[in-house]
């Protein structure tokens, strides 16, 4: 079954989110389950997310979901702006909600721990080396 686009490509904050991830080594784009994620060898963010609410699905499409440092998550999870995302929540991943007040180097920080946790060591040392 393929699922429907749930997102729009003139999205100024996908935008935002795809100029962050293309600065990281080795990133591409890959639309699953209608989302947009970014990866290199594994998945390290999506562009929107869900929860479930009292049996009903709440969307989050202007937000990124991602892997934060594990120790950084339950900081994070004291934020109004972060929610556990359906499915993947289980797994550490963390939803981020952006809007008109969305503080860019923050979001680019939790993309790079994500990047961090997931792409190849190579790839990290890549990124180091050109900081």
């Amino acid at each position: 079954m393929s699922h429907p686009q749930m997102f729009d490509d003139d999205d100024p904050f996908l935008a935002q989110v795809r100029e962050i991830a293309s600065a990281l080594p080795g990133t591409d784009e890959k639309i699953s389950h209608g989302r947009p994620a970014l990866f290199t060898k594994k998945v390290f963010a999506y562009y929107g997310g869900s929860i479930k609410v009292d049996g009903q699905w709440v969307q989050h499409p202007h937000s990124i979901v991602v892997v934060p440092d594990p120790g950084d998550r339950l900081a994070l999870l004291d934020d109004e702006r972060v929610y556990v995302p359906a499915y993947l929540g289980a797994y550490g991943w963390i939803g981020f909600d952006l809007d008109g007040n969305t503080d860019w180097t923050e979001v680019a920080e939790l993309v790079d721990a994500s990047y961090r946790m997931t792409a190849t060591k190579r790839l990290i040392a890549e990124l180091d080396a050109d900081r």
